[in-house]
């Protein structure tokens, strides 16, 4: 019989023994003698070692060193105990919510747990607050639309959002909700005619961020065309109100939106407030793994894809009494509308995500807005043709970001070492840009990322003839630029800044680079790391401002 030596196909799930020694697994080289490499692993190691058929050993080590050297040795794996059973609701309409398996909601945890509450913020046309899936998940909630309570949703869109990421769990009814650790706040903002007032977004930003939100839902936005000013209906007092949320440590995620009012289907930019900075842009994914036509594509601002076809939620009661005569599902959208049974669009992605981001912070709650969001997207399934999306290509793209939502794969990175926070986050413009004091200089760590974190900006009080010296060490692999603009300086953006401000710019390709400039005027200069390249990651910067001790010391 033919004998096959196969390598990396099983994960043992053992803990490791002391905190000196981790258990491994240990593939061997095909043609090698199990009994001669165990005995070896063993010498090198110095403990007993566990077969594990005729292709791997199980051992404890130190580190993978010491058993990656051993002669007869493949691969070698730390035992993550990355296994674990999933609790499954007992909601009746569970088994219909196609997408929780999709998304592995429950995956990482046996049983429901006991997490600490998260309060999200769900934006939108308001809630039925008598519907029993959703009246004990509400915790305030108030309207900013004239004469309208936020207890009332005639739309029925915000009911049907709240109750994907907060239908009650385990409660024997209906469905179950994503996020089973949420409690809701309710700002309704939808007028009866559909639309919003980015002033009544803007306030109801401001009061969700004051009553404690970790996460705020926005499924709705405004068409983006850079290329047609008339039809782009990028607002102002918008983007102030969501960088105010971003600075107080809130998460925003919002749909990229449907390609509704844009000139063509699919649309190619992601709408507003999808495409604002540090904004966490959400897609659509069908049933099959293919992206529908209606999602917007977006190169930068897709950040990740979330199911957004078939999704059963709640409805008012009322919306589904009389919709369909002997419908039995009062109060969820099969009794609804013809447009919310089929219950597709990114507005109903986006509550699934920003129900994952909420399961994060109940699991840690001292986890940052930016590391949760890097957890959510960099853990998320990539989407390629293997996977139905014969369109997606490996890695980032423009259809899906990094990929399809994974909660169970981001809950369970918790237990890894986290991505870096960046206590800088919002410093992205000259307006918002962060002040550095020192009488020397200063030593920064930071975090920069291509598609959402593109450039920092720090403010720096210089005096006529002071020389300042910056260098740069950036995210291994990629291409980072330094640049000092000159006081006066209005925008730092590279598509409308003034480059007769420009004082200096680095000049070296790669991750490394540096500036020293001897400033001709007294003011505050602003000192720009900017991401030329994709990739992401953390960086060194270090200044250091001085008055030449001569004038041969000053020359260049």
């Amino acid at each position: 019989m033919k004998r096959l030596a196969l390598a990396g196909l099983l994960c043992l799930m053992v803990a490791p023994s002391s905190a000196q020694a981790a258990r491994f697994s240990v593939g061997l080289q095909k043609g090698a003698d199990v009994n001669r490499v165990a005995g070896r692993v063993e010498s090198a190691t110095g403990h007993p070692v566990t077969k594990i058929g005729s292709f791997a050993l199980s051992v404890q080590a130190r580190e993978a060193g010491q058993i990656s050297a051993v002669r007869g040795v493949s691969w070698v794996e730390r035992d993550r105990a990355s296994r674990r059973l999933a609790f499954s609701p007992n909601d009746p309409l569970a088994v219909r919510q196609w997408y929780l398996g999709r998304i592995h909601a429950f995956d990482a945890w046996p049983q429901v747990p006991t997490l600490q509450p998260v309060r999200v913020a769900v934006l939108d046309s308001g809630v039925d607050s008598s519907h029993p899936e959703l009246q004990n998940q509400i915790v305030d909630g108030q309207s900013f639309v004239s004469s309208s309570s936020w207890e009332s949703d005639t739309n029925g869109h915000g009911t049907f959002v709240a109750g994907e990421i907060a239908a009650a769990l385990n409660n024997n009814q209906g469905i179950a909700g994503v996020g089973f650790s949420v409690d809701l706040l309710i700002a309704k903002i939808v007028r009866s005619d559909g639309t919003i007032s980015p002033d009544a977004e803007a306030r109801a930003i401001h009061w969700a961020v004051a009553r404690g939100a970790r996460v705020i839902n926005m499924s709705f936005g405004g068409v983006r065309d850079p290329r047609d000013p008339s039809q782009d209906t990028y607002s102002q007092v918008e983007a102030a109100a969501v960088q105010y949320a971003v600075s107080k440590g809130v998460l925003v995620v919002a749909a990229v939106g449907n390609a509704d009012g844009a000139p063509t289907e699919p649309w190619g930019y992601a709408g507003y407030p999808a495409a604002l900075p540090h904004v966490l842009g959400v897609s659509s994914i069908a049933r099959d793994g293919t992206v529908p036509t209606f999602s917007n594509r977006d190169v930068r601002y897709d950040d990740i894809a979330a199911p957004g076809e078939a999704i059963l939620s709640t409805l008012p009661i009322a919306l589904t009494s009389t919709s369909r005569p002997g419908c039995l599902l009062k109060g969820y959208s099969d009794c609804g509308p013809l447009e919310f049974r089929r219950g597709e669009g990114t507005s109903f992605s986006a509550p699934l995500v920003s129900a994952g981001a909420a399961l994060l912070f109940a699991t840690d709650p001292a986890l940052q807005a930016d590391q949760a969001a890097n957890l959510l997207t960099r853990y998320a399934v990539d989407a390629t043709a293997d996977t139905g999306c014969v369109r997606c290509v490996e890695g980032r793209d423009s259809l899906t970001g990094w990929g399809l939502l994974d909660i169970g794969a981001a809950v369970r990175a918790l237990d890894d070492p986290l991505p870096e926070g960046d206590r800088y986050e919002i410093n992205d413009q000259v307006a918002n840009a962060t002040e550095l004091w020192g009488r020397k200089g200063q030593r920064i760590r930071a975090t920069i990322d291509y598609w959402d974190d593109r450039q920092d900006v720090y403010k720096i009080r210089m005096r006529a003839g002071q020389i300042i010296a910056a260098k740069l060490r950036g995210p291994a692999g990629t291409d980072t630029n330094l640049f000092l603009w000159k006081p006066g300086t209005t925008s730092v953006r590279s598509a409308v800044a003034d480059y007769r401000f420009l004082a200096g710019q680095s000049k070296s390709p790669g991750s490394r680079e540096r500036i020293r400039v001897r400033v001709k005027e007294s003011g505050w200069y602003y000192l720009v790391v900017r991401s030329a390249t994709p990739g992401s990651g953390k960086y060194g910067l270090r200044y250091r401002k001085r008055f030449p001790k001569s004038r041969a010391a000053a020359r260049p």
